[in-house]
């Protein structure tokens, strides 16, 4: 083998990790929102998870990303530490799916025709041109990802080849064979071979296609390869682990010590299992014989297999070792520092959970906001310091939730096109609203103060009607609060009409009150203060009807375009459903008037 036919194989080598590397992440990108949908329903039963854990990596081709997923979700607080257990059992199991697509490598010259478009020579071109058409010429939904899935699978089967004709020389050389043979004899050096190549690429479905490559040679065996594998199980564990363990929560570095103790608990069993029925023979008939590229991919499945199904029904051993040696994070001491972990930054390559984690963080916001707004308002009547106190500090979380997912979605966006854009978009302007909000609640309760301080006192129209304000105010942030979470048009739509009927009771509370003053009912300072808070209470109510308004815009692309006209024509009174809804609650408010 010379120079040439090694820098061919590192050439192949780089396109085959390439062509995995960029396959894998459109796979994940593809499958973000059923990975999502999925995680959500995980239960507490491991079987549940194995099945979950096997199917999404099966899907993703890497066990790392899945578990890395996992892991911020368990951050985030969507799944608890108990129910990744399964999963990653499954993820160990999910990932040898690589290994029986490489397989192709079998495929010979002799195998019926049909069979001919499925050798490695024939699909990756097929593959390749696939891709490029769907990237170049196709612009439906999905064209590009899809595109990029095949390309990275025509590249990564190029890659193979390359390999597998730089290495074919090696089937003669003595030197090769010899290194083999020691692999045989002295088992910890395939150990090592495997855990060091397993760390350096940091894929062990790279390292295992690397051996299926080799197989070309015809100086592979069962008995060289075993103790490779075992090596590699190793290798993935350390590399899973260090990815979890940087910058992470104590309960995410738990899931990669889940997955170590898994591995090291595996490669014993393997170890184990080989040992007992060589020395019964069973190995015998294939021990020294060569090893085709699906005979590893077998060894590889099986291995995991039976070692997940022996070790799924004890799984909880290993949750009550993590959670001895890696100790609680300490007390929190911010209120928004237990919301931020929902943040996690292992979920910025999985676009629909990282969306998950940052509505989640918004609706928390969103509920703080409308819930000091509510006290605010209980405030301008019922003056409490401490009630002061704690929307200040409130707002303060507020404050510090939306600059940190800020930051958040300002990583995201790159990652993201398309629908999954759209709806970061709605995040952003939503997330603004919310805040908006809380800085407007601040304001009513600094009339309250203002009130309290100068010893305003309201007269018993103006108590009633601040109480009547009240109610509507609290019913358009239910609706928004609801809006928001549901995203649906349905509850989109119930938010304009009492936002409207808000402004007609501002204009009407405005002028009844300035009759007041007139008229010597109330004194120039309660009048102050309570136009005030009517100016801060119809401000709180626009934000709800944006919320409302990019609700309805994301569900409807031509609403998106025109919203303001969309709101100009509801005003116009062009849409009977939105008559209807607005002349009932304005018939219910202003009847309570006495209008």
């Amino acid at each position: 083998m010379d120079i040439f036919s090694v820098i061919s194989m590192v050439g192949g080598l780089a396109l085959f990790l390439y062509g995995m590397r960029i396959m894998g992440e459109a796979l994940q990108r593809g499958s973000s929102d059923a990975l999502k949908r999925a995680m959500e329903k995980v239960t507490n039963s491991p079987f549940t998870g194995f099945l979950l854990g096997m199917g999404v990596t099966a899907v993703i081709q890497s066990s790392t990303a899945t578990i890395v997923i996992t892991s911020g979700l368990v951050g985030a607080g969507i799944i608890s530490l108990h129910q990744t257990l399964g999963i990653i059992m499954g993820a160990n199991v999910g990932t040898t799916m690589t290994g029986q697509i490489i397989r192709l490598l079998d495929i010979n010259a002799d195998a019926a025709r049909w069979l001919q478009f499925f050798k490695p020579s024939t699909l990756a071109p097929i593959a390749a041109v696939v891709g490029i058409l769907l990237i170049m010429a196709f612009r439906f939904k999905s064209s590009d990802n899809i595109g990029t899935i095949c390309m990275g699978f025509g590249i990564l089967f190029t890659g193979l080849l390359n390999m597998t004709a730089a290495v074919s020389p090696l089937s003669t050389s003595p030197v090769f064979s010899e290194l083999f043979l020691k692999l045989s004899e002295q088992p910890v050096l395939g150990f090592l071979a495997g855990w060091a190549v397993a760390m350096t690429l940091q894929s062990s479905s790279a390292t295992i296609g690397i051996l299926q490559a080799l197989t070309i040679t015809g100086q592979l065996s069962f008995s060289s390869i075993y103790s490779i594998i075992i090596g590699i199980y190793l290798g993935d564990a350390a590399t899973t682990a260090i990815v979890c363990s940087i910058g992470a929560k104590a309960n995410a570095k738990r899931t990669g010590m889940v997955q170590v103790l898994f591995n090291i608990s595996e490669a014993f069993l393997v170890l184990g299992g080989v040992t007992i029925l060589r020395r019964f023979g069973v190995f015998d008939a294939i021990w020294s014989k060569p090893i085709t590229s699906g005979g590893i991919a077998n060894t590889h499945t099986i291995f995991n297999l039976i070692c997940a199904l022996i070790l799924l029904p004890v799984c909880s051993v290993f949750e009550k070792i993590a959670c001895k040696v890696i100790k609680d994070d300490p007390v929190k001491a911010k209120k928004s520092d237990a919301e931020l972990e929902k943040l996690d930054k292992a979920l910025l390559d999985s676009p629909a959970l990282a969306l998950d984690a940052i509505k989640r963080v918004i609706m928390t916001m969103a509920g703080m906001a409308c819930a000091n707004a509510r006290a605010a308002m209980n405030l301008l009547q019922d003056y409490n310091a401490d009630t002061i106190a704690l929307i200040q500090e409130d707002e303060d979380t507020i404050d510090d939730l939306a600059d940190n997912t800020s930051a958040y979605i300002v990583r995201l966006a790159p990652n993201l096109d398309g629908e999954e854009s759209e709806k970061l978009s709605y995040y952003i302007q939503c997330l603004s609203e919310f805040e908006r909000i809380g800085d407007l609640a601040v304001n009513l309760s600094e009339s309250a103060t203002e009130r309290k301080n100068k010893g305003v006192e309201f007269s018993p129209h103006a108590a009633a009607e601040l109480t009547l304000m009240g109610e509507a105010l609290n019913a358009i942030m239910d609706n928004t609060l609801r809006t928001f979470s549901s995203q649906t048009k349905e509850d989109a739509l119930h938010v304009e009409p009492i936002e409207e009927v808000i402004d007609d009771l501002v204009d009407t509370l405005r002028n009844q009150h300035v009759r007041r003053l007139r008229e010597g009912e109330c004194n120039i300072d309660a009048g102050f203060v309570f136009l005030d808070s009517l100016t801060n209470i119809e401000r709180i109510a626009d934000q709800c009807s944006n919320v409302g308004v990019h609700t309805v815009s994301l569900l409807d692309h031509h609403t998106a375009e025109t919203e303001h006209n969309y709101i100009a024509q509801l005003h116009e009174g062009k849409d009977e459903v939105f008559n209807a809804e607005f002349k009932a609650i304005h018939a219910e408010y202003f009847a309570r008037l006495g209008k």
